[in-house]
């Protein structure tokens, strides 16, 4: 049996746009535009500037490196991908595979980046940017908690594969070069999570995005990576686990053992990558699913705020313990203060949504908070389960009539098509740094990127107006 980093270079390798499905080719344009708005709000905070003019500050005037995104200058392709993935994280509106992985803000800028230097039309950037999506969400899938506990945080520990081979991909890799990628990127993956304890901020997918541009740039010169690199003695999965048998500490489903042999197996039919969801609002993911059915119990009763006496909510467990159980630094259980789980929930009975360009940064605009939503979560429960699916809480809300209405959330609130995106995402165009006419433009050129002759014409319809 080929080594599993041989085994998803050779499928990445020979995939071809004709092998996409319908679905993942529109949810390959839907992870795009969902990145790149993030970038453009990210542009405007004090994180993404700090990265733009650090890397400016370095390398501006290369003759042969990539653009940055909003500002228009060029740096060397590990800096334009370093800044352009601080942006997209700053931003907020993120992508998330189960919980705390966000792959778009490292794959985007990584694949924009290939995609500029090689010059690719719009359906080698989408067929790079699915490969991408695949396997990283595989290697990731049963081991982020179990990573997360180990001090690790699992978002840019693996992001960097996916970063990895959707810039070798682009760039043209072989399948023996992209093996190299693949096993170098286990070599340069790092994180911590005692940064962010300790009053400090992580360094996160900026980073992933920079050391896998790195990968492949060592790959396409030749550097052996090695072939039992992810699942060998002393490989990936042994140091970021703790063993290289598939044993788990945690998981998000109750399972105590993950088969590695079984990551490759069904590559091209079974797509992990229409799991990725689109978390437009600036929250915790597992909080999305709270704004969005909270407001559909109201609206499908007809209920009033003044109707409702309290809430709860049965949650995953693992969505109560942030990030990790090993390390928690917030407890949604026994939170009810502004920010929380109860906090979301109460937003979305109280008001039917969230306000679309709250920042995730601190200096980022935010509306005020309604009292409605401040007195209403205080009066919310969330319930801990350890047989609720992740995502998929079961709220309950209690009305002042003695009446009580149930709803049980799927997981896939914020799985639509690319229609639907853009038009739940047409509303932030008031806070973006571009005219509201140019990013109609880009989530137009976005929508039809499978006949774009340059899949960089992206990045000239974030830049700025002079």
């Amino acid at each position: 049996m080929p080594s599993l980093s041989r085994q998803f270079a050779q499928w990445i390798a020979d995939l071809k746009y004709e092998d996409l499905p319908p679905a993942v080719v529109d949810r390959a344009k839907g992870v795009t535009l969902q990145a790149l708005i993030s970038v453009l709000l990210g542009s405007r905070s004090k994180a993404g500037q700090q990265a733009v003019q650090l890397v400016v500050d370095d390398e501006l005037g290369v003759t042969n490196g990539a653009t940055l995104l909003v500002d228009g200058r060029k740096v060397t392709k590990g800096g334009a991908g370093f800044a352009n993935s601080e942006m997209a994280f700053s931003g907020g509106k993120w992508d998330t595979y189960r919980m705390l992985t966000h792959p778009g803000t490292a794959i985007i800028p990584a694949a924009l980046v290939g995609a500029e230097t090689s010059g690719a039309d719009g359906r080698a950037y989408l067929t790079a940017v699915a490969a991408a999506y695949e396997v990283m969400e595989r290697l990731a899938s049963e081991f982020i908690p179990t990573v997360m506990a180990r001090g690790f945080h699992a978002g840019p520990v693996f992001s960097i594969f996916g970063s990895g081979i959707a810039a070798a991909k682009l760039m043209g890799c072989n399948a023996e070069q992209m093996n190299s990628v693949i096993a170098l990127c286990a070599s340069l993956a790092s994180s911590n999570l005692e940064a962010n304890r300790s009053g400090g901020r992580a360094l996160r997918e900026g980073a992933a995005v920079r050391n896998a541009l790195l990968a492949v740039a060592l790959a396409q010169r030749g550097h052996p990576g090695g072939e039992t690199v992810l699942e060998g003695e002393a490989g990936f999965y042994h140091a970021y686990t703790g063993n290289n048998h598939g044993a788990l500490t945690y998981s998000f489903s109750g399972a105590t053992r993950a088969d590695l042999s079984r990551l490759a197996a069904g590559l091209g039919s079974d797509w992990m990558f229409l799991e990725t969801l689109y978390r437009i609002h600036c929250t915790a993911g597992y909080n999305i699913a709270h704004i969005e059915v909270g407001a559909q119990i109201m609206r499908e009763n007809q209920l009033r705020y003044a109707d409702v006496e309290r809430a709860e909510a049965v949650v995953n467990w693992l969505e109560t313990q942030y990030p990790s159980p090993a390390f928690p630094v917030r407890r949604e259980d026994l939170n009810d203060k502004a920010g929380g789980t109860a906090y979301h929930l109460a937003y979305g009975i109280a008001t039917g949504g969230f306000p679309l360009l709250n920042g995730w940064e601190k200096d980022m605009p935010r509306e005020a908070d309604p009292p409605e939503v401040l007195d209403l979560m205080k009066r919310i429960t969330i319930l801990p389960s350890h047989t609720m699916g992740l995502f998929a809480p079961r709220i309950t809300i209690f009305t002042r009539d003695g009446r009580s209405y149930t709803k049980q959330a799927t997981g896939r609130e914020y799985v639509f098509d690319y229609g639907e995106l853009g038009r739940r995402r047409h509303p932030v165009a008031p806070g973006l740094p571009i005219p509201a006419a140019q990013f109609d433009e880009l989530i137009a050129a976005c929508g039809a990127l499978d006949r774009e002759a340059r899949a960089d014409r992206l990045i000239g319809l974030t830049v700025k107006p002079r």
